[in-house]
């Protein structure tokens, strides 16, 4: 619930309020890569394979199939139970490289929303917090979608095996 810290400069010391103690709000997104609309599953907990699977279905309700849904390789996202759910909804799950977030569209948009979120900003209580959260979210594929179209763009570099050793 922390605010990161801006950046500037001052010839006299600004203390700014910043909340205290550790409440977890966690957001699980799927970005439509396409729209540039992401669909959440939150709670205050830990995602585990249930909110996976709870988000696996809301896609298979929301979207035509055949529906691609790309995960890094968390423990929770790749363990059986989630396989299991993805085949009876008819849902292929591609799984991203171990330790690469820099290929996860998802990681951008949660940079987008923590600089609009909690970049030099207090939130009086929990639920403004997550409300905050909430409504930036909601907002990413209309109010937000100049940033989106920025951030979420159809260039690719595909890396060859040559590339790599050559």
């Amino acid at each position: 619930m922390g605010g990161f810290p801006g950046r500037t400069w001052s010839v006299v010391r600004k203390w700014v309020k910043t909340a205290c103690g550790r409440q977890r709000f966690n957001v699980l997104g799927a970005l439509n890569f396409v729209t540039k609309k992401v669909e959440t599953v939150v709670n205050a907990t830990y995602i585990t394979s249930t909110e996976v699977i709870v988000m696996l279905e809301k896609l298979a309700r929301g979207y035509v199939n055949p529906i691609k849904v790309v995960l890094d390789n968390a423990r929770y996202q790749r363990c059986r139970a989630v396989i299991e759910a993805a085949a009876q909804l008819g849902v292929e799950l591609v799984f991203l490289p171990t330790y690469s977030p820099n290929l996860n569209l998802i990681e951008r948009v949660w940079k987008l929303v923590k600089s609009k979120v909690l970049s030099c900003s207090y939130h009086e209580t929990f639920d403004v917090f997550c409300q905050t959260i909430g409504n930036c979210v909601d907002a990413l594929h209309s109010i937000l979608a100049p940033e989106m179209s920025k951030l979420i763009t159809q260039n690719f570099h595909i890396v060859s095996e040559s590339d790599i050793i050559g």
